[in-house]
């Protein structure tokens, strides 16, 4: 695992989820019983760079099977770097299933001149900054970015719905948390804050899938 002054661990296998997770549990017996009931939750760790953040957009809004498809037809198309978004016309983008906001959004990120090589060594909050410029990426898209294309092991993303009912759930909240309450209480699971997301996604699955839950 690396360590860097600016941009803290980095998580880039199994071992160090669990090593978040022995660092959690040992300070929040919540999670060692959310652990118990999901076992190591996946890295979900993914490639970064544009295409990255422009498929994240893509996925906004629809569902997995229709995002799927329709980043299938851009990736067919060529449709996955910033030089052929930046000169795709309307007609050739909507071709591949985008809508007219959505579109705006890809020529938006195209035209954005963002240096992905840079994020890299970039502290999480400069690389949130970077990313929310840039029209139709919203803080939650930002965070997932760094959380798993960087592998930041101290981000969090409290505006996740799963996120606020898997910490209702698992901390027995009165009620679910909002995006503010969440930030808040993440800090205490801080350097490990993307381990906790992970947990807290897992055991929310499994409640979910136990009980009912929707």
């Amino acid at each position: 695992m690396d360590q860097h002054v600016d941009i803290g661990r980095i998580i880039k296998s199994e071992a160090c989820i669990e090593e978040g997770i022995a660092a959690l549990s040992a300070k929040h017996p919540q999670f060692a019983h959310s652990f118990s009931q999901t076992g190591v939750p996946p890295t979900r760790l993914r490639p970064d760079g544009f295409a990255a953040v422009l498929s994240a957009i893509m996925s906004q809004q629809v569902s997995v099977a229709s995002a799927r498809a329709i980043w299938g037809r851009l990736e067919d198309a060529g449709y996955d770097k910033a030089h052929t978004v930046a000169h795709a016309t309307e007609e050739e983008l909507r071709s591949c299933g985008l809508s007219r906001q959505k579109i705006k959004y890809a020529h938006a990120l195209a035209h954005a001149d963002i240096d992905f090589d840079a994020l890299r060594n970039q502290p999480t909050a400069q690389v949130v900054a970077t990313l929310v410029r840039v029209k139709g990426i919203g803080a939650w898209t930002a965070e997932i970015y760094a959380m798993f294309s960087l592998g930041r092991a101290d981000v969090f993303a409290p505006g996740d719905l799963a996120l606020q009912e898997g910490a209702r759930i698992l901390f027995d909240l009165p009620e679910r948390p909002n995006e503010k309450t969440l930030r808040q209480m993440a800090q205490a699971w801080s350097p490990w804050q993307s381990v906790a997301a992970r947990l807290l996604w897992s055991y929310y699955h499994v409640v979910k899938d136990r009980e009912g839950i929707s």
